[in-house]
Protein backbone atom coordinates (compact mmCIF):
# COMPACT_ATOMS: atom_id res chain seq x y z
CA UNK A 1 0.00 0.00 0.00
CA UNK A 2 1.12 3.51 -1.12
CA UNK A 3 0.06 6.71 0.67
CA UNK A 4 -1.78 8.81 -1.41
CA UNK A 5 -0.11 11.51 -3.34
CA UNK A 6 -0.84 14.85 -1.80
CA UNK A 7 -1.52 18.25 -3.98
CA UNK A 8 1.46 20.26 -2.69
CA UNK A 9 3.72 16.93 -3.16
CA UNK A 10 4.44 15.98 -6.75
CA UNK A 11 4.21 12.62 -7.88
CA UNK A 12 7.79 10.95 -8.06
CA UNK A 13 9.17 7.09 -8.35
CA UNK A 14 9.01 6.97 -4.66
CA UNK A 15 6.06 9.27 -3.48
CA UNK A 16 5.47 7.43 -0.19
CA UNK A 17 8.68 8.26 0.91
CA UNK A 18 8.28 12.05 0.69
CA UNK A 19 4.82 12.16 2.51
CA UNK A 20 4.87 13.73 5.61
CA UNK A 21 1.99 13.65 7.36
CA UNK A 22 0.88 17.36 8.87
CA UNK A 23 -0.56 17.35 12.65
CA UNK A 24 -3.74 16.95 12.81
CA UNK A 25 -7.24 15.80 14.69
CA UNK A 26 -8.32 12.48 13.70
CA UNK A 27 -12.02 10.53 13.51
CA UNK A 28 -10.06 7.66 15.18
CA UNK A 29 -10.29 6.98 19.24
CA UNK A 30 -6.36 7.29 20.51
CA UNK A 31 -5.68 6.11 23.83
CA UNK A 32 -3.62 9.20 25.96
CA UNK A 33 -1.08 7.58 26.13
CA UNK A 34 -1.14 7.49 21.65
CA UNK A 35 -2.45 11.44 21.94
CA UNK A 36 0.61 12.31 24.38
CA UNK A 37 2.87 10.58 21.29
CA UNK A 38 0.83 12.01 18.48
CA UNK A 39 1.89 15.54 20.40
CA UNK A 40 5.55 14.65 20.21
CA UNK A 41 5.91 13.96 24.14
CA UNK A 42 8.02 10.64 23.38
CA UNK A 43 9.81 12.56 20.86
CA UNK A 44 10.22 13.48 17.06
CA UNK A 45 10.47 10.02 15.67
CA UNK A 46 7.47 8.34 17.17
CA UNK A 47 5.42 11.46 17.07
CA UNK A 48 5.93 11.14 13.17
CA UNK A 49 5.26 7.20 13.14
CA UNK A 50 1.94 8.09 15.37
CA UNK A 51 1.15 10.80 12.40
CA UNK A 52 1.51 8.14 9.58
CA UNK A 53 -0.52 6.03 11.18
CA UNK A 54 -3.53 8.43 12.00
CA UNK A 55 -3.32 9.55 8.69
CA UNK A 56 -3.28 6.09 7.29
CA UNK A 57 -6.46 5.06 9.83
CA UNK A 58 -8.39 8.03 8.86
CA UNK A 59 -7.92 7.67 5.19
CA UNK A 60 -9.23 4.13 5.64
CA UNK A 61 -11.88 4.64 8.52
CA UNK A 62 -10.14 2.98 11.28
CA UNK A 63 -12.35 3.47 14.62
CA UNK A 64 -8.69 2.67 16.22
CA UNK A 65 -5.02 0.81 16.71
CA UNK A 66 -4.89 -1.87 17.73
CA UNK A 67 -1.30 -3.84 18.85
CA UNK A 68 0.83 -6.25 16.59
CA UNK A 69 2.74 -9.19 17.06
CA UNK A 70 5.76 -8.10 14.57
CA UNK A 71 6.04 -5.62 11.55
CA UNK A 72 8.31 -7.09 8.31
CA UNK A 73 9.38 -3.83 6.88
CA UNK A 74 10.12 -3.24 2.93
CA UNK A 75 11.77 -0.71 1.21
CA UNK A 76 15.27 -2.43 2.09
CA UNK A 77 17.00 -2.08 -1.20
CA UNK A 78 18.83 1.26 -3.17
CA UNK A 79 17.24 0.25 -6.11
CA UNK A 80 13.38 0.48 -4.90
CA UNK A 81 13.76 3.52 -2.73
CA UNK A 82 16.84 5.35 -4.01
CA UNK A 83 18.18 8.55 -2.66
CA UNK A 84 14.89 9.52 -1.24
CA UNK A 85 14.11 6.54 0.79
CA UNK A 86 18.07 6.59 2.21
CA UNK A 87 17.10 10.30 3.69
CA UNK A 88 13.79 8.91 5.01
CA UNK A 89 14.95 5.87 6.61
CA UNK A 90 18.66 8.13 8.38
CA UNK A 91 15.91 11.05 9.92
CA UNK A 92 13.62 7.48 11.63
CA UNK A 93 16.76 6.13 12.48
CA UNK A 94 18.00 9.60 14.51
CA UNK A 95 15.03 9.55 16.51
CA UNK A 96 13.42 6.04 17.29
CA UNK A 97 13.32 2.83 17.30
CA UNK A 98 11.23 -0.10 16.78
CA UNK A 99 8.97 -1.49 19.97
CA UNK A 100 8.09 -5.02 18.22
CA UNK A 101 10.07 -7.20 16.38
CA UNK A 102 10.09 -5.97 13.36
CA UNK A 103 12.67 -8.15 10.50
CA UNK A 104 13.63 -6.62 6.91
CA UNK A 105 12.83 -7.39 3.25
CA UNK A 106 15.77 -8.34 0.93
CA UNK A 107 18.46 -6.18 -0.18
CA UNK A 108 19.79 -4.97 -3.67
CA UNK A 109 22.48 -7.46 -3.31
CA UNK A 110 24.20 -10.20 -1.09
CA UNK A 111 25.98 -8.75 1.63
CA UNK A 112 28.97 -10.73 1.30
CA UNK A 113 28.74 -11.32 -2.28
CA UNK A 114 28.25 -7.82 -3.69
CA UNK A 115 30.98 -7.81 -6.72
CA UNK A 116 30.56 -11.28 -7.58
CA UNK A 117 26.65 -10.20 -8.35
CA UNK A 118 28.84 -7.71 -10.56
CA UNK A 119 27.03 -4.61 -7.96
CA UNK A 120 29.16 -1.46 -8.10
CA UNK A 121 31.14 0.31 -5.51
CA UNK A 122 28.69 3.16 -5.24
CA UNK A 123 25.90 0.99 -5.24
CA UNK A 124 27.12 -0.54 -3.02
CA UNK A 125 27.80 2.27 -0.20
CA UNK A 126 24.55 3.12 -1.20
CA UNK A 127 23.29 0.18 0.21
CA UNK A 128 25.37 -0.12 2.99
CA UNK A 129 23.75 3.92 4.67
CA UNK A 130 20.47 1.70 4.35
CA UNK A 131 21.83 -1.16 6.35
CA UNK A 132 23.07 0.87 9.27
CA UNK A 133 19.81 3.03 8.87
CA UNK A 134 17.66 -0.02 9.74
CA UNK A 135 20.02 -1.73 12.39
CA UNK A 136 20.42 1.79 14.10
CA UNK A 137 16.22 1.37 13.93
CA UNK A 138 16.69 -1.95 15.63
CA UNK A 139 15.02 -3.55 12.53
CA UNK A 140 16.00 -7.44 12.28
CA UNK A 141 18.67 -8.22 9.85
CA UNK A 142 16.91 -10.99 8.23
CA UNK A 143 16.97 -9.33 4.63
CA UNK A 144 14.28 -12.17 3.09
CA UNK A 145 11.12 -12.12 1.88
CA UNK A 146 10.18 -15.41 4.17
CA UNK A 147 10.44 -14.33 6.97
CA UNK A 148 8.16 -17.10 8.73
CA UNK A 149 11.08 -19.27 7.57
CA UNK A 150 13.73 -17.66 9.39
CA UNK A 151 12.16 -17.19 13.08
CA UNK A 152 9.19 -14.49 12.32
CA UNK A 153 6.27 -16.50 11.97
CA UNK A 154 3.31 -15.79 13.36
CA UNK A 155 0.61 -17.59 15.19
CA UNK A 156 -3.18 -18.01 13.99
CA UNK A 157 -5.41 -15.34 15.02
CA UNK A 158 -2.19 -12.68 15.10
CA UNK A 159 -2.03 -9.12 14.33
CA UNK A 160 0.45 -8.13 11.92
CA UNK A 161 1.96 -5.22 9.91
CA UNK A 162 3.83 -6.84 7.15
CA UNK A 163 4.69 -5.07 4.16
CA UNK A 164 6.43 -7.78 1.62
CA UNK A 165 3.66 -9.02 -0.91
CA UNK A 166 4.54 -12.96 -1.11
CA UNK A 167 4.82 -12.28 2.94
CA UNK A 168 0.88 -11.19 3.77
CA UNK A 169 -0.59 -13.24 1.44
CA UNK A 170 1.13 -16.44 3.11
CA UNK A 171 0.87 -14.88 6.29
CA UNK A 172 -3.24 -14.53 6.05
CA UNK A 173 -4.02 -16.98 3.89
CA UNK A 174 -2.11 -20.11 5.10
CA UNK A 175 -0.59 -19.14 8.56
CA UNK A 176 -4.22 -17.66 9.41
CA UNK A 177 -2.43 -14.09 10.96
CA UNK A 178 -4.13 -11.01 10.27
CA UNK A 179 -2.29 -7.89 8.22
CA UNK A 180 -2.97 -5.73 5.56
CA UNK A 181 -0.46 -5.63 2.32
CA UNK A 182 1.35 -2.23 4.19
CA UNK A 183 3.83 0.03 2.61
CA UNK A 184 7.32 0.12 4.15
CA UNK A 185 7.13 3.71 5.45
CA UNK A 186 3.75 2.26 7.27
CA UNK A 187 4.67 -1.00 8.46
CA UNK A 188 7.97 0.88 9.91
CA UNK A 189 5.50 3.46 11.87
CA UNK A 190 3.46 0.62 12.89
CA UNK A 191 6.76 -1.33 14.31
CA UNK A 192 8.18 1.85 15.88
CA UNK A 193 4.75 2.29 18.00
CA UNK A 194 4.27 -1.68 17.80
CA UNK A 195 0.39 -0.75 16.80
CA UNK A 196 -1.19 -0.68 13.31
CA UNK A 197 -4.74 1.13 12.14
CA UNK A 198 -7.72 -1.75 12.31
CA UNK A 199 -8.73 -1.63 8.96
CA UNK A 200 -9.07 -3.83 6.20
CA UNK A 201 -8.09 -7.47 6.62
CA UNK A 202 -7.70 -7.16 10.63
CA UNK A 203 -11.57 -6.94 10.59
CA UNK A 204 -12.89 -10.58 10.38
CA UNK A 205 -15.52 -9.88 8.19
CA UNK A 206 -13.37 -8.03 5.63
CA UNK A 207 -11.87 -11.70 5.25
CA UNK A 208 -14.52 -13.35 3.29
CA UNK A 209 -14.06 -14.83 -0.04
CA UNK A 210 -16.33 -12.67 -2.46
CA UNK A 211 -15.39 -15.21 -5.46
CA UNK A 212 -14.87 -18.88 -6.01
CA UNK A 213 -12.24 -20.15 -8.29
CA UNK A 214 -12.14 -23.66 -9.24
CA UNK A 215 -8.87 -24.96 -10.67
CA UNK A 216 -9.33 -28.24 -12.77
CA UNK A 217 -5.90 -29.45 -11.75
CA UNK A 218 -1.79 -27.89 -11.58
CA UNK A 219 0.13 -29.86 -13.48
CA UNK A 220 3.58 -30.66 -11.94
CA UNK A 221 5.29 -27.12 -11.64
CA UNK A 222 2.74 -25.06 -12.84
CA UNK A 223 1.88 -23.79 -9.65
CA UNK A 224 3.59 -20.15 -10.20
CA UNK A 225 0.96 -19.96 -12.80
CA UNK A 226 -2.22 -20.73 -10.99
CA UNK A 227 -1.10 -18.29 -9.23
CA UNK A 228 -0.65 -15.82 -11.77
CA UNK A 229 -4.11 -16.51 -12.94
CA UNK A 230 -5.69 -16.40 -9.97
CA UNK A 231 -4.64 -13.37 -9.26
CA UNK A 232 -5.95 -11.88 -12.26
CA UNK A 233 -9.61 -13.28 -12.15
CA UNK A 234 -9.41 -12.09 -8.10
CA UNK A 235 -8.59 -8.73 -8.66
CA UNK A 236 -9.57 -6.95 -5.59
CA UNK A 237 -11.76 -9.80 -4.18
CA UNK A 238 -10.86 -12.53 -1.83
CA UNK A 239 -10.73 -15.74 -3.93
CA UNK A 240 -11.92 -19.18 -2.38
CA UNK A 241 -10.25 -22.19 -4.03
CA UNK A 242 -11.84 -25.68 -3.32
CA UNK A 243 -9.58 -28.77 -3.45
CA UNK A 244 -6.11 -26.49 -3.32
CA UNK A 245 -4.04 -29.09 -1.94
CA UNK A 246 -0.64 -27.83 -1.79
CA UNK A 247 2.70 -28.13 -0.07
CA UNK A 248 3.45 -24.90 2.07
CA UNK A 249 6.32 -24.30 -0.66
CA UNK A 250 3.87 -24.49 -2.94
CA UNK A 251 1.43 -22.31 -1.29
CA UNK A 252 4.58 -19.63 -0.66
CA UNK A 253 4.92 -19.47 -4.96
CA UNK A 254 1.24 -19.66 -5.33
CA UNK A 255 0.33 -16.93 -3.06
CA UNK A 256 3.46 -14.89 -4.23
CA UNK A 257 2.35 -14.95 -8.01
CA UNK A 258 -1.66 -14.20 -6.94
CA UNK A 259 -0.76 -11.15 -5.41
CA UNK A 260 1.09 -9.91 -7.79
CA UNK A 261 -1.14 -10.12 -10.55
CA UNK A 262 -3.97 -9.27 -8.15
CA UNK A 263 -4.74 -7.02 -5.50
CA UNK A 264 -5.45 -8.70 -2.88
CA UNK A 265 -3.80 -9.86 -0.14
CA UNK A 266 -5.46 -13.24 0.67
CA UNK A 267 -7.17 -16.74 -0.25
CA UNK A 268 -9.10 -19.45 1.49
CA UNK A 269 -8.90 -22.80 0.19
CA UNK A 270 -9.69 -26.11 1.63
CA UNK A 271 -8.44 -29.63 1.00
CA UNK A 272 -9.86 -33.01 1.82
CA UNK A 273 -8.23 -33.59 5.35
CA UNK A 274 -9.08 -29.67 6.01
CA UNK A 275 -11.85 -29.30 8.12
CA UNK A 276 -12.23 -25.56 8.79
CA UNK A 277 -15.67 -23.47 7.73
CA UNK A 278 -15.34 -20.85 5.19
CA UNK A 279 -18.19 -18.74 5.13
CA UNK A 280 -18.94 -18.29 1.70
CA UNK A 281 -22.19 -16.94 1.52
CA UNK A 282 -21.00 -13.53 0.53
CA UNK A 283 -20.05 -15.17 -2.69
CA UNK A 284 -20.67 -12.76 -6.06
CA UNK A 285 -19.17 -15.16 -8.75
CA UNK A 286 -18.10 -18.67 -9.56
CA UNK A 287 -15.41 -18.85 -12.12
CA UNK A 288 -14.00 -22.41 -13.54
CA UNK A 289 -10.12 -22.52 -14.46
CA UNK A 290 -9.11 -25.37 -17.14
CA UNK A 291 -6.10 -27.08 -17.16
CA UNK A 292 -5.61 -26.18 -20.19
CA UNK A 293 -5.76 -22.45 -19.35
CA UNK A 294 -2.58 -23.34 -16.88
CA UNK A 295 -0.90 -24.75 -20.15
CA UNK A 296 -1.76 -21.87 -22.67
CA UNK A 297 -0.56 -19.39 -19.97
CA UNK A 298 2.80 -21.32 -19.54
CA UNK A 299 3.05 -20.91 -23.36
CA UNK A 300 2.63 -17.03 -23.40
CA UNK A 301 5.34 -16.27 -20.61
CA UNK A 302 7.73 -19.07 -22.65
CA UNK A 303 9.95 -16.50 -24.18
CA UNK A 304 12.80 -17.89 -25.85
CA UNK A 305 15.58 -20.38 -24.77
CA UNK A 306 18.41 -17.95 -24.97
CA UNK A 307 19.21 -16.80 -21.51
CA UNK A 308 21.84 -14.23 -20.03
CA UNK A 309 20.66 -15.33 -16.60
CA UNK A 310 18.48 -18.34 -14.89
CA UNK A 311 17.12 -17.50 -11.24
CA UNK A 312 15.50 -19.21 -9.02
CA UNK A 313 14.17 -18.30 -5.47
CA UNK A 314 11.28 -15.64 -5.51
CA UNK A 315 10.53 -15.81 -3.45
CA UNK A 316 13.15 -17.35 -1.38
CA UNK A 317 14.07 -20.85 -1.43
CA UNK A 318 13.19 -23.22 1.97
CA UNK A 319 15.47 -25.18 2.97
CA UNK A 320 13.06 -28.41 1.51
CA UNK A 321 13.50 -26.37 -1.89
CA UNK A 322 17.44 -26.23 -1.97
CA UNK A 323 17.86 -30.08 -0.89
CA UNK A 324 15.78 -31.26 -3.59
CA UNK A 325 17.35 -29.40 -6.42
CA UNK A 326 20.56 -30.68 -4.97
CA UNK A 327 19.30 -34.12 -4.78
CA UNK A 328 19.14 -33.72 -8.13
CA UNK A 329 21.69 -32.04 -9.62
CA UNK A 330 24.21 -34.38 -7.19
CA UNK A 331 25.84 -36.29 -9.76
CA UNK A 332 25.54 -34.19 -12.82
CA UNK A 333 27.80 -31.29 -14.81
CA UNK A 334 26.79 -27.68 -15.38
CA UNK A 335 26.09 -27.46 -19.04
CA UNK A 336 24.64 -23.60 -19.93
CA UNK A 337 26.39 -20.30 -20.51
CA UNK A 338 23.76 -18.35 -18.50
CA UNK A 339 24.67 -17.41 -15.01
CA UNK A 340 22.09 -19.36 -12.42
CA UNK A 341 21.48 -17.37 -9.07
CA UNK A 342 19.77 -19.63 -6.44
CA UNK A 343 18.39 -16.83 -3.92
CA UNK A 344 17.56 -17.84 -0.37
CA UNK A 345 17.59 -16.25 2.93
CA UNK A 346 21.14 -16.41 4.86
CA UNK A 347 19.62 -18.32 7.76
CA UNK A 348 18.19 -21.28 5.35
CA UNK A 349 21.77 -21.06 3.43
CA UNK A 350 23.22 -22.00 6.82
CA UNK A 351 21.44 -24.49 7.33
CA UNK A 352 22.63 -26.85 4.23
CA UNK A 353 26.10 -26.42 3.64
CA UNK A 354 26.43 -29.66 1.73
CA UNK A 355 23.13 -28.87 -0.73
CA UNK A 356 24.47 -25.14 -1.10
CA UNK A 357 27.74 -26.63 -1.57
CA UNK A 358 26.28 -28.67 -4.56
CA UNK A 359 24.56 -26.01 -6.10
CA UNK A 360 27.24 -23.60 -5.86
CA UNK A 361 29.16 -26.12 -8.54
CA UNK A 362 26.33 -24.80 -11.13
CA UNK A 363 25.96 -21.14 -10.09
CA UNK A 364 25.60 -18.59 -7.37
CA UNK A 365 23.71 -19.44 -4.43
CA UNK A 366 22.63 -15.58 -2.50
CA UNK A 367 21.66 -14.43 0.24
CA UNK A 368 20.10 -11.24 1.37
CA UNK A 369 18.77 -10.51 -1.52
CA UNK A 370 16.84 -11.63 -5.42
CA UNK A 371 16.48 -11.32 -9.22
CA UNK A 372 13.71 -8.98 -8.50
CA UNK A 373 15.04 -6.12 -6.54
CA UNK A 374 19.24 -6.79 -7.50
CA UNK A 375 20.03 -3.95 -9.93
CA UNK A 376 19.99 -7.01 -12.19
CA UNK A 377 19.60 -4.53 -15.91
CA UNK A 378 23.38 -3.47 -15.37
CA UNK A 379 24.56 -7.32 -17.17
CA UNK A 380 21.82 -9.03 -17.77
CA UNK A 381 18.78 -8.42 -20.44
CA UNK A 382 16.94 -11.80 -20.83
CA UNK A 383 16.26 -14.14 -17.58
CA UNK A 384 14.87 -17.03 -17.50
CA UNK A 385 12.91 -18.02 -13.68
CA UNK A 386 10.44 -20.53 -12.33
CA UNK A 387 8.84 -17.77 -10.07
CA UNK A 388 5.29 -16.07 -11.39
CA UNK A 389 5.71 -13.14 -9.26
CA UNK A 390 9.02 -12.62 -11.15
CA UNK A 391 7.35 -12.74 -14.52
CA UNK A 392 5.33 -9.51 -13.33
CA UNK A 393 8.68 -7.80 -11.90
CA UNK A 394 11.34 -9.14 -14.24
CA UNK A 395 9.97 -6.93 -17.63
CA UNK A 396 8.77 -3.82 -15.32
CA UNK A 397 11.45 -3.49 -12.53
CA UNK A 398 14.53 -5.38 -14.27
CA UNK A 399 13.86 -4.24 -17.91
CA UNK A 400 13.72 -8.11 -18.41
CA UNK A 401 12.62 -10.15 -21.55
CA UNK A 402 11.63 -12.86 -18.89
CA UNK A 403 10.98 -16.56 -19.89
CA UNK A 404 8.97 -18.78 -17.30
CA UNK A 405 10.33 -22.58 -16.95
CA UNK A 406 9.20 -24.57 -14.68
CA UNK A 407 11.77 -25.46 -11.38
CA UNK A 408 12.19 -29.16 -13.76
CA UNK A 409 12.91 -27.26 -16.27
CA UNK A 410 15.64 -24.76 -15.16
CA UNK A 411 17.06 -27.40 -13.46
CA UNK A 412 17.91 -29.41 -16.50
CA UNK A 413 18.67 -26.99 -18.58
CA UNK A 414 21.66 -25.53 -16.70
CA UNK A 415 23.35 -29.35 -16.23
CA UNK A 416 23.43 -32.70 -18.11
Amino acid sequence: MQVPETPDRPASSHPSFYYTPPLMTTSMHLTAKEERILAGEAGHGRQKAMELLVALGDIYGAKRLIPIASAQVSGASFKTIGDAGIRFLEDFSEHATVSVRASLNPLGMDEKRWRAMGVGADFRLKQARIVRAYRSLGVEPLYTCTPYLSGNRPRRGQHLAWAESSATVFANSYLGAMTNREGGPSALAAAIIGKTAEYGLHIPENRAPRVRIDIESIPEGLVPLAGYVVGKLAGKRIPYLPSLDLTPDQHKSFGAAMAATGAVSMYEFSCPEDRKKIDTSGIEEKISVPTTELASQAERLRGDDSWDLVAVGCPHCSRHEIRRMAKFLKGRKPANDADVWFCTSRSVYNSCPREVAVLSRFGKVLCDTCMVVAPIERLYKRTASDSGKAMVYLPTLGKQRASFRTTQQLLEAISS
